[in-house]
């Protein structure tokens, strides 16, 4: 917003004095509250609602200092600042109905002299909770009674010349602690099958799971197969649809299998290019014939795995894939990728690899390939810039565990080479364990108790957004545990908070139109969590294909320093309840907050932009995208002047980003006269850099004009030929 008025050359600050003191009184509140923290019962202590959730104001001084700045947990950093006049107000959405107790304002210089503190349900009806009419400064704790979603702070008389001005607004209560207190920990449910070398019939089970879920695309059955440390002999584990199969070691090594996980296409007619959903993790294989078939495409992950011979990508016949993911693995021998169009591994070591088709990125991966795109199509960097591996439920002796991995910097290898990995290790006891049948009202009281999340396998509808409030807080899904928006609510929300790891799950969109389905951060979030980033790992998000979905924008990301970290964001394009009306989702990923890194992008078939990035400082390791099929016409798409909209684009105000092993395709099968202006999108500044890019007409099924902007060859030439077009470095 511009200012109101002229602002001063100098603007009067608060005494240094002042400042060490509202900085004592603040934190010693903070750490009372932290003592408390989290709560287990239902009589739970205040705890901080108001951090990084979406607060609006009647006016702002400036730009500097809008609203949000007023609740982003920096004490004396930012401040929100109204214009020079009385009757002004700033309000918070807490996101959820809470029972109020107390608010701290951290009053800057410009303090309130007089002010009412108020409660709306609706944001609209106020109802005045308590007012102060000697206001002197400094930090006030206002005790409030009562309960409310919305909290204003409604200034009625200025006590200097400035506006009101506040470094913090802090609402403190409590959420959905009205029913008994949920219990930590627990069993995991009857489609978690947990297994020991002693336990009969694995083999038995193994099969008839996978007879289950061979074909089951778009079915709900969810499994997850959990082996106890442990050596077992002849087994061949077939993974198919929403299963996954994985160790409860702490280290890959614990957990021995002498024998396969295989993926395979027979189901398909040897055809892999829709092996989605499921993944292994943390076994380490002895293949029965020396090398393990893994041919899986989006949304199948393979982490800490130790593959004792080779890993061969590409279906019993050769036929196409198009995946995928590997990460903190380790393969003896050669990854044979054969037929896979592309693919991205992250921090392991391997043998060797073979081939390269469209598109092979790899990063912090011992034995890769040297960069030489765009022949061989191989892009290679050193080092991840930073990382954190996915949590993951292990044992410690006969407690069960999630350990949450250490942040790593510019890593390289897996993060088991030296033996024990680091990171954090949090009993089952702090989790709660969400079954089939649970409420999104108990998932929410669950997090304002303080609990972890473990979704065990099932398909969850929720009437209102799971809130992510509390920092650190682990979203954890075994055997691809789904979640539906009912009512076009947004799915889940976290608030501007560090360290929260979301992992393991899916989020499919229901049939009335939901605004958002994952947010990271209100709008205008601001803190900085550089040291401790937010996670996002083996979360994919669908829109149509089991049944008509819509969203708006699937995944906005507002917080600062986030790591999306293998993500597959799907517009459908087969199954049930799709068509360019049907499913309509016009925005795959947004990215607001600054500094955010992004491992394994997938992104496909949205109707107008698939990615858009206006953050500073973003990065994208790897990225593959499908333009949506079902175009009807090339009016469809049709975007002001220009043919098309980018699979990719970086916004005119961004000044630095950068990118790795890009792809973009196109098949628009029911108009294939339909062109693109250009794959990729991006400001031509010195600070904008990507590497390593292509588009590909699918059998001439429409076509590229150029690869990114007006640079790059038109894909025409090519005709059906599905040869890319390619640009090694831009600009």
């Amino acid at each position: 917003m511009s200012s109101v008025g002229s602002p001063p050359v100098f603007r009067r600050p608060a005494s240094a004095v002042r400042r060490a003191t509202v900085g004592a009184l603040v934190s010693s509140l903070a750490g009372s509250l932290l003592a408390l923290a989290p709560a287990t019962t239902a009589h739970a202590a205040p705890t901080l609602l108001s951090q990084g959730k979406t607060a609006t104001a009647s006016s702002t001084e400036g730009g500097a200092f809008s609203a949000g700045a007023a609740v982003d947990g920096d004490l004396t950093g930012t401040r929100w600042a109204s214009a020079w006049q009385d009757a002004q107000w700033i309000q918070v959405d807490l996101g959820a109905s809470a029972t109020l107790s107390h608010a701290v304002l951290n009053w800057e210089a410009a303090y309130g002299k007089s002010y009412q503190i108020q409660a709306s349900d609706n944001g609209s009806d106020w109802r005045t909770v308590t007012t102060v009419t000697a206001g002197d400064g400094g930090t006030d704790n206002v005790t409030l009674s009562g309960t409310g979603r919305y909290v204003r702070m409604n200034g009625l008389t200025r006590a200097t010349g400035y506006g009101f001005s506040l470094w913090e607004f802090q609402v403190y209560g409590s959420t959905g602690t009205t029913g008994p207190t949920l219990p930590g920990g627990g069993d995991l449910g009857p489609n978690v099958h947990v297994v020991d070398p002693a336990t009969p019939g694995i083999q038995a089970k193994l099969d008839q799971v996978f007879q289950e879920q061979e074909s089951a695309q778009f079915g709900s059955g969810r499994h997850a197969f959990l082996f106890k440390p442990g050596t077992y002999n002849g087994l061949n584990a077939q993974i198919g649809f929403y299963t996954q199969i994985a160790g409860l070691g702490l280290r890959p090594g614990d957990t021995t299998i002498n024998g396969d996980v295989t993926v395979d296409a027979g189901w398909f007619n040897g055809n892999a290019t829709q092996n989605f959903w499921r993944g292994a993790e943390g076994l380490t294989l002895n293949p029965v014939n020396g090398t393990n078939r893994w041919a899986v495409s989006q949304a199948s992950s393979f982490r800490r795995m130790h593959v004792k011979g080779g890993l061969n990508l590409a279906p019993n016949g050769y036929g196409w894939a198009s995946g995928g993911y590997i990460a903190d693995s380790k393969i003896d021998g050669q990854v044979g990728n054969y037929s896979q169009q592309q693919w991205y591994t992250r921090e392991s070591t391997i043998g060797g690899w073979s081939n390269s088709v469209w598109n092979q990125t790899f990063s912090g991966v011992e034995g890769a390939p040297a960069t030489s795109f765009p022949e061989p199509r191989y892009t290679t960097l050193d080092t991840t810039p930073i990382s954190r591996e996915k949590p993951y439920l292990y044992l410690d002796g006969s407690e069960y565990k999630v350990f949450a991995p250490a942040k790593r910097v510019n890593a390289r290898g897996t993060s088991w080479a030296g033996g024990t990995p680091q990171g954090e290790s949090i009993p089952l006891s702090q989790f709660y364990v969400v079954k089939p049948g649970a409420t999104a009202a108990t998932i929410n009281q669950a997090l304002a108790q303080g609990l972890h999340l473990l979704f065990t396998p099932g398909v969850y509808h929720v009437d209102q957004t799971i809130n992510v409030n509390r920092a650190n807080t682990i979203v954890l899904g075994l055997g691809l545990a789904t979640i539906i928006p009912d009512n076009g609510v947004t799915a889940m929300k976290v608030a501007d908070v560090d360290g929260v790891r979301l992992a393991g799950f899916l989020i499919d969109a229901g049939p009335v139109n939901s605004p958002t389905l994952l947010e990271l951060g209100p709008q205008n979030s601001g803190a900085d969590h550089a040291a401790n980033p937010t996670t996002v790992q083996d979360v994919y998000i669908r829109i149509g294909g089991a049944g008509a979905g819509k969203a708006t924008t699937s995944v906005v990301v507002n917080s600062d320093d986030a790591i999306i970290d293998h993500t597959w964001v799907w517009r459908a394009d087969h199954g049930e309840g799709w068509g360019w009306e049907t499913n309509r989702a016009d925005y795959g990923v947004r990215v607001n907050g600054d500094d955010v890194l992004a491992t394994g992008l997938f992104v496909e078939h949205f109707n107008k932009y698939d990615v858009e990035w206006y953050g500073e400082r973003g990065r994208t390791i790897f990225y593959q995208n499908e333009k949506a099929y079902d175009a009807p016409n090339q009016a469809a798409i049709q975007n002001g002047s220009t043919k098309g909209y980018a699979a990719y684009r970086v916004d005119d105000s961004v000044n630095t980003h950068e990118a790795w092993g890009l792809g973009s395709y196109c098949n628009y099968n029911v108009d294939p006269t339909i062109v693109q202006d250009h794959g990729f999108k991006a400001p031509v500044k010195p600070g904008v850099k990507f590497h390593s890019l292509l588009v590909v007409s699918l059998g001439g099924m429409g076509h590229y004009n150029h690869v990114i902007n007006d640079t790059g060859a038109s894909t025409i030439p090519a005709g059906t030929s599905t040869v890319p077009s390619t640009v090694v470095n831009f600009p």
